[in-house]
């Protein structure tokens, strides 16, 4: 069985920093892309960002230059860090990892974490 477990999420000043962490555990073979989504109510879940097995990152427009991900390969951990919130930043915050279960097999599955919640607000 595989989780990933959310934390660091909370009520800041816009401004202000708030860092994300997801660790996975589990038994499983290894973990391709892992990456952060956010969703408010009645809008769909969108992508923040993501880091993949090579290292590369990708982020939406609207973060870019504020916001870094970043992993731990050795942790199965993932980090997001959030700088110069915003109001519109408010959202529950989803940790997401491409698992790859066994070496017999290469299919990918999609695992989430149970979300946090950012609120950022004076």
């Amino acid at each position: 069985q595989v989780q990933l477990v959310e934390s660091g999420g909370g009520l800041v000043q816009p401004g202000g920093s708030l860092r994300l962490s997801c660790a996975a555990s589990g038994s499983f073979f290894s973990i391709n892309d892992m990456g952060w989504y956010r969703q408010t109510p009645g809008k769909q879940r969108e992508l923040v960002a993501v880091n993949r097995r090579d290292g590369s990152t990708n982020y939406s427009d609207s973060v870019k230059g504020r916001f870094t991900i970043s992993r731990d390969n050795a942790k199965n951990t993932v980090y997001l860090q959030m700088n110069s919130l915003k109001p519109e930043d408010t959202a529950v915050y989803y940790c997401n990892g491409k698992i790859r279960r066994t070496s017999f097999y290469v299919t990918l599955y999609d695992y989430w974490g149970q979300g946090t919640q950012v609120t950022v607000s004076s």
